[in-house]
């Protein structure tokens, strides 16, 4: 039995519902029933009663809930403890290359002021990689934006936040109040190079293939607005530069504010980088 495992069954067991509990692992629902039937054949006994109407524990279920709970309580208290025997604490935080948002600072100054021993390393990343080097091991924790694909990670959003797009100020449609992705059509929007998270790239293309400049970048960004007229988008708190305005658009989904880290790999720092984020943020 892995780890990782437990904590699967664990949140069917409490969900009562692989649905629900697929959304709150952040995966999706599939591999979720197939990893909890290897579950099953691995223990040789049935944990779940499967209906239309969700599911229901077994009594070797129900015996497996409270050993799992205990053991990933007990497995989280030994990773403080190593952690704290090992000496002196490094927390390597990736932001992307959009890391102006004031909270943000905030977060920097409530986590250093609790855990003055933690030394934190900042790694920003551009646009071609909304994880920020989690995936790659570069660093421990993400603060970053959704959505991409989270196999292996667990992700928390902090805030949703409305978007706009950025025009060049004098675009016919600088001076609305509001447009529709309908209003953006046949027009150039910005790029990722091959092999960025198709997600990722969907959602800065309101959901639809494109075609555009490559831009790797915030300023390449901007500046394939000022230059080629490209359309960007932008949550709506930012402040455009000189030359451009920001308008919202409507019927874009709100930009997400996450924070991430990999799977199974939950130090005391990155559990209290998490926890106080999510206080910070009101998420």
């Amino acid at each position: 039995m892995e780890l990782r495992t437990l904590r699967y069954f664990v949140a069917v067991a409490e969900e009562l519902h692989f649905g629900r509990a697929a959304v709150r692992l952040h995966m999706s629902q599939p591999p979720l029933s197939r990893a909890i039937r290897r579950l099953e054949d691995d223990l040789g006994a049935q944990l779940l009663l499967r209906s239309a109407a969700g599911v229901a524990l077994t009594p070797a279920g129900g015996v497996l809930l409270a050993e799992a709970r205990d053991l990933l309580e007990r497995a989280a208290r030994i990773r403080g403890r190593v952690a704290s025997a090992a000496g002196p604490a490094v927390l390597t935080v990736g932001l992307l290359g959009d890391s102006s948002d004031p909270a943000v600072t905030r977060l920097a100054a409530e986590y250093r002021g609790r855990h003055p021993g933690v030394e934190v390393r900042i790694r920003e990343t551009d646009l071609t990689d909304p994880t920020c080097g989690l995936r790659a091991g570069r660093v421990d924790v993400a603060l970053t934006r959704g959505p991409f694909g989270a196999d292996g990670l667990t992700v928390r959003e902090l805030r949703a936040d409305p978007v706009g797009a950025v025009l060049r100020a004098d675009d016919p449609l600088a001076g609305r109040a509001g447009l529709t992705l309908a209003d953006l059509a046949g027009r150039p929007w910005f790029q990722f190079p091959p092999g960025t998270d198709p997600a990722w790239q969907a959602y800065w293309n309101g959901g639809e293939p494109r075609e555009g400049p490559v831009v790797r970048a915030v300023q390449e960004c901007l500046q394939a607005v000022l230059w080629s007229g490209t359309v960007g988008i932008a949550p709506l708190g930012h402040d455009p530069a000189a030359g451009l305005a920001l308008v919202p658009v409507a019927d874009m989904p709100p930009s997400r504010v996450v924070v991430a880290w990999r799977e199974g790999e939950e130090s005391v720092p990155v559990r209290e980088f998490v926890r106080i984020a999510r206080t910070v943020y009101g998420g």
